[in-house]
This record gives structure tokens, sequence and C-alpha cells, in this order.
């Protein structure tokens, strides 16, 4: 089936409970990409020949804003893994477990800035406790990360493995 050829009003939007179990196993693997970087992060910087102090009995950075490096450097990595799936088929692992698909609105190519718009909204929606969440149960159907940036989230069909 090519995706290119089907127009795009035929998908349904995603439902709640499907978006949040394909943030859930998504969430394994982003937890598996956080650790291996937090580990080479731990193993390099003291190598880095970058002063270090110990700080209530555990050495750490010397300067206050390196020691905030690392949860930048992850939330970085977060927008980086969405962003790379998103802009590479429209959907993580999660979604192609689930059968949901990430595209812009109308027919457009989801953009890089689209990614960034989604994946900052979609943070705004955690912070508002899971509120811009709710807003797939209402119509549209549709987060408020898919509003705000311009995006939606589709259920695909199922595809006929025999044909």
């Amino acid at each position: 089936m090519n995706d290119r050829a089907t127009p795009f009003t035929d998908w349904p939007a995603a439902g709640l409970f499907r978006r949040l179990m394909a943030l859930f196993y998504d969430g394994f693997l982003l937890a598996a990409l956080w650790f291996v970087s937090a580990g080479v992060f731990v193993l390099i910087y003291p190598h880095t020949g970058l002063p270090m102090a110990e700080v209530n009995g555990v050495t750490t950075p010397a300067q206050p804003w390196l020691r905030g490096l690392l949860f930048p450097l992850l939330i970085f990595e977060t927008w980086f893994f969405y962003a790379w799936f998103w802009l590479h088929g429209g959907q993580t692992l999660g979604m192609r477990a689930w059968r949901l698909q990430v595209r812009a609105c109308h027919g457009q190519p989801l953009t890089v800035v689209h990614s960034l718009q989604r994946f900052l909204a979609a943070v705004l929606s955690w912070l508002l406790l899971g509120g811009g969440w709710l807003l797939a149960l209402v119509p549209p159907h549709q987060t408020l990360h898919d509003r705000l940036s311009g995006t939606e989230t589709v259920v695909r069909p199922k595809v006929n493995k025999k044909a």
C-alpha cells in the first residue's frame, strides 16, 4: 500500500489509549538510550581534563554550569529520537506496534520545525499534568501538541499480508 497515494482524510484520528500505549513502548527505548548516554557521559567526563570538585563526598564537575549539562543533553536526545522517526516515516517503533502515524495536516510534508513544535508542545502537555493529552477525547480527537504543531496522529489501516 503506497502511503502517498492514500488521501489524508481517510484514516481516523488516534484514540488516547493507543497514543499512551505507543508512548509507553517508546519509553522503554528512550530509557535504554538515556542509560547508554548517561553512562558514556559519566565515563568520559572525568577524562576530558575539565576540572573536578568533590561536593558532599561525590566527585562532580567543578563549574556549576557543567553540572547541569547532562539533563539538557538528554532532552535534546529525546527530541532527536522522536524527530528522527517522525521525519522518516512518521512512526516511532511504539507507533508502529499500535499502527499510529504522525503527519502534517493538509497533506504537507512533516518538517523539522513541525517536530520541534510538536515536541515542545508535548512537554507543555505534560506540564499541564497530562491535560494536553486529554484533548484527544474531544473532536477533532487531536492532542494539544497535534493542534499546536499543525500535525495529526492517525490510525493506519491494517495491511492484508495475504494479498
